[in-house]
């Protein structure tokens, strides 16, 4: 093989692009990658166990991919490579891939060429492929164009919304005169708020029980990936029977503030909404001076103590804060009635923010099927596209 070749993926929103181009593939390449396969440009590569799902498409790339892929070169110079990947990526036949794909469930599901080849695909004239390629090329960049436009609003409003918590959360929301907190990661604070740090106001629960056995396993167990980051959400709700859970879990009480010890920079903070369960990588506190919880995640979730966990975190090879650390995080305590004010004011404001951030979102939902939807008309035959390209 060419050592210079790089290694490519295939993925289904993107098709086929470099592996190191993205920073969300863990797979790791074997040395040398002596058992790859070589890639040309206009080669049609398909991830066997995720076609059912649209992992597959021309490559634009000359590289290396695993030898889990099928590669297929064209035999016929009457085909378009921009009309191919649109057409090989497109509703009708990424569920004909489904149909053909072997394997007991989705996860094992593997699809073949012998089975491959037994799809039918309609091929116009090459002069009308190109026609299709050209209407859908400019359509499509149109859509593409309005998705980036809302995903670019997205993370505005999340950036306001994490400013928003870290504003009202350390200088509250009565515009107290404000002194220096004489901490780095707090700056100035409010006069009548205590200064200190997380070991002297919050408790961490210990000890550990077996989630195989009553009444534990019957408990919801809450992991990291079970948090929302930056949001103080949980999302999905499983037992830890359902989750197969076998090593040592912690009980946390409803009520009890949750902290993902794992990848700090995640900002993955939760109040418990139930008697539960927690992973060994999440710590379940309370707090020694009967502080509202609720305060106390938004408080976790603002920037100071963020950055203060994230820093601890990175001089181990995975980001962990260990509890010594996170005991010397700061933390700032305003009067109860205040913690109760600020909790609703921002549960009221961050609310806003969200439901904007919803609807951008099912606008790019709309948006994609929007566009699958009209490249799939066009592959097909659905509309003619020769005149609105002329």
């Amino acid at each position: 093989m060419e050592p210079e070749l790089e290694v490519l993926s295939v993925y289904r929103d993107y098709g086929v692009i470099p592996k190191d181009s993205r920073t969300d593939n863990f797979n790791r390449t074997p040395e040398g990658a002596k058992s790859y396969q070589a890639v040309r440009a206009g080669d049609v590569v398909v991830n066997r166990m995720k076609a059912w799902q649209g992992s597959l498409g021309v490559s634009g790339y000359d590289g290396l991919v695993s030898p889990d892929y099928e590669v297929l070169a064209p035999t016929s110079d009457e085909l378009d490579p921009r009309f191919a990947h649109l057409l090989l990526r497109s509703a009708p036949l990424i569920d004909e891939y489904g149909i053909r794909s072997t394997g007991i469930r989705p996860s094992q599901w593997r699809l073949y060429w012998e089975q491959l080849r037994t799809i039918s695909v309609p091929v116009p004239p090459l002069a009308e492929q190109r026609a299709i390629a050209d209407y859908l090329d400019r359509e499509t960049a149109r859509i593409d164009t309005l998705i980036d436009e809302q995903q670019l609003l997205i993370e505005m409003l999340r950036e306001r919304r994490s400013a928003l918590i870290t504003q009202v959360a350390t200088t509250g929301v009565d515009d107290a005169p404000l002194v220096d907190s004489g901490n780095i990661y707090l700056g100035h604070v409010p006069a009548h708020w205590t200064v200190s740090r997380l070991s002297r106001e919050m408790e961490i629960n210990g000890g550990q029980v077996d989630p195989r056995t009553e009444p534990w396993s019957d408990m919801v167990l809450v992991a990291p990936n079970h948090i929302e980051p930056g949001t103080g959400r949980i999302i999905g709700r499983q037992s830890a029977r359902e989750q197969a859970a076998d090593s040592g879990k912690y009980v946390a009480a409803a009520g009890q503030v949750l902290y993902s010890k794992i990848r700090p920079a995640l900002n993955k903070v939760a109040v418990a909404p139930e008697d539960c369960l927690t992973s060994a990588d999440m710590y379940a506190m309370s707090s020694t001076h009967g502080d509202d919880h609720r305060f106390v995640v938004y408080f976790m979730l603002a920037k100071p103590f963020h950055t203060f966990a994230t820093l601890a975190s990175l001089r181990v090879k995975m980001p962990k804060v260990n509890r010594e650390e996170l005991g010397g995080a700061p933390f700032l305590r305003p009067p109860l009635d205040e913690q109760r004010r600020i909790v609703r004011f921002l549960d009221a404001e961050t609310a806003k923010v969200d439901a904007l951030i919803v609807e951008a979102e099912r606008f790019i939902e709309l948006s994609r099927e929007r566009r699958a939807a009209l490249i799939t008309a066009a592959v097909t035959g659905q509309i003619d596209v020769r005149d609105e390209v002329a």
